[in-house]
């Protein structure tokens, strides 16, 4: 009996050995997997920062000043001006499906259009279903 408790104890350490022979090797590779992911994120980072630098220098105005005045003939870009800027309360957002359900325009009233806009287009009555 006593025999077959310390083979048993034997191979109960032999078992507990291995699984922490496996268990230190997955450990250093997912350690190794990280270390490189790491690695990556670093250069993907210092790639982005001169990425926005380009950017940043792409548009610097006087070059896109210098860009649209040179490229005119083709492109036709003219200054912005004040009156091409809206204020967020004069933007017609689409309406909920159930306000258009109703067939009322709650914001009819409340939103002028901007001088030059056409008027809006009536819209259609939503059918209903029988």
């Amino acid at each position: 009996m006593r025999t077959l408790m310390t083979l048993a104890a034997v191979l109960v350490v032999m078992g507990l050995a291995f699984w922490a022979y496996r268990e230190n090797y997955r450990t250093q590779a997912v350690l190794s997997h990280m270390e490189s992911v790491q690695r990556e994120t670093a250069g993907l980072r210092e790639r982005l920062g001169t990425l926005n630098a380009e950017w940043a220098y792409l548009n610097r105005p006087e070059r896109l000043s210098q860009l649209a005045n040179r490229h005119f003939e083709q492109l036709q870009l003219l200054p912005v001006t004040p009156g091409q800027l809206l204020r967020q309360d004069q933007i017609a957002y689409p309406m909920p499906r159930a306000v258009m359900e109703a067939g009322t325009d709650p914001f009819a009233s409340t939103l002028p259009r901007p001088p030059g806009f056409p008027p809006l287009k009536p819209r259609p009555a939503p059918e209903t279903a029988p």
